[in-house]
């Protein structure tokens, strides 16, 4: 139970550091705005994205927060990834930063994974009706 805790925490941070975290800092620079532009994305969904992103983040590392939501979450961000997958593989052709988004996906399955490993394993607690 202890490993499985670790690696999940593990996973979740990386996303959360990477995906939540660097976009919360990063999404008003000069950079940010051109790597949407260079997508054929509007300005506005970078905005979105960021906000969603934050949620989603935020959904995840909280312990207070449903499992309906962090399933949400999660699925949010998978579709992220993929899309970034696309969208760079359609813009850029093939390269290294074309992957990239397949890593960050690789590891939120990982944080998937062990977040259910934990949920089956933690002591069920009825509510007195």
């Amino acid at each position: 139970m202890k490993k499985d805790k670790i690696i999940y925490w593990i996973a979740t941070g990386i996303i959360f550091l990477f995906d939540t975290v660097m976009p919360a800092l990063t999404s008003h620079t000069e950079l940010a705005k051109e790597g949407i532009r260079h997508l054929g994305y509007p300005d506005y969904f970078r905005v979105e994205l960021t906000i969603f992103k934050i949620l989603g983040g935020l959904a995840l590392v909280l312990p207070f927060v449903p499992a309906r939501v962090k399933e949400w979450a999660y699925a949010g961000f998978g579709i992220s990834f993929i899309s970034a997958f696309i969208g760079h593989c359609v813009i850029d052709g093939l390269n290294g930063q074309t992957f990239l988004p397949l890593v960050i996906l690789a590891i939120l399955v990982v944080s998937y994974i062990y977040y259910h490993k934990i949920q089956r394993t933690a002591p069920v607690t009825r509510v007195a009706m």
